[in-house]
């Protein structure tokens, strides 16, 4: 009586690294794009993949995937992954209503046009709100442009920007007070949140270095224009 070995298992992510091609896995990266949205994780790598083999295998591709990847890619902004992403997706995909939506929702956090993104948001809950986290990774990306451009941030400007007013607002500020470093002051008839330097809103702290794209986004753009 023979002894049979028992089949080894692979992880998506080790499945994307030994052949990122293999239509076998399109399933599990499928799979792989739920577990994303229901454990409040990411991969970019793996959902890159996906959207390649559905170009070389269009009649499987899945709307309802494609959508979560790019709601998942807008909310890892700054970084460059939905226009990584937007690039694998045919035109005819691109034209669907939600498709478009999702695309004008990039254009206003690209551009810090915060009030309308929140107006246009307002009206496309079923596209977002099936995505949990997205508000709060949308805040944190209003915080970081906002860093960027103050060194005092009027309550108000602050308010737009995350959606978020009156107490919400109070218990927010209380615990980037606390959390981040933010200090409060009394500026005319509102409150000023000081933000923390950095060499954005403070240019004398700006090493002297050219500007460089970090290369883990250099390593990504060469395998989507391949």
């Amino acid at each position: 009586m023979t002894n049979e070995q028992p089949a080894e298992t692979y992880t998506v992510e080790e499945l994307v690294a030994v052949n990122p091609y293999n239509p076998d896995i399109l399933n599990d990266l499928e799979v792989f794009v739920n577990e994303q949205v229901s454990s409040q994780t990411y991969n970019l790598d793996a959902n890159l993949s996906l959207l390649r083999l559905y170009q070389f295998e269009p009649e499987r591709l899945s709307v309802q995937i494609v959508a979560r990847i790019l709601v998942k890619a807008l909310m890892a902004m700054p970084a460059p992954d939905f226009s990584l992403c937007l690039f694998l997706i045919p035109d005819h995909v691109q034209m669907e209503e939600q498709f478009k939506t999702l695309i004008v929702l990039s254009h206003y956090l690209e551009t810090g046009r915060f009030r309308q993104f929140w107006d246009e948001a307002s009206k496309n809950r079923n596209i977002l709100e099936v995505v949990p986290g997205f508000e709060q990774a949308i805040q944190r990306y209003a915080i970081h442009v906002l860093s960027l451009t103050y060194q005092k941030v009027p309550r108000p400007v602050l308010a737009e920007a995350i959606n978020i007013e009156g107490l919400a607002l109070d218990k927010f500020i209380e615990y980037h007070a606390a959390n981040s470093g933010w200090v409060v002051e009394k500026g005319g008839r509102s409150q000023l949140i000081v933000l923390p330097r950095n060499e954005f809103n403070h240019p004398e702290l700006k090493k002297n270095s050219a500007d460089t794209v970090p290369f883990e986004h250099i390593t990504r753009i060469f395998p989507v224009l391949s």
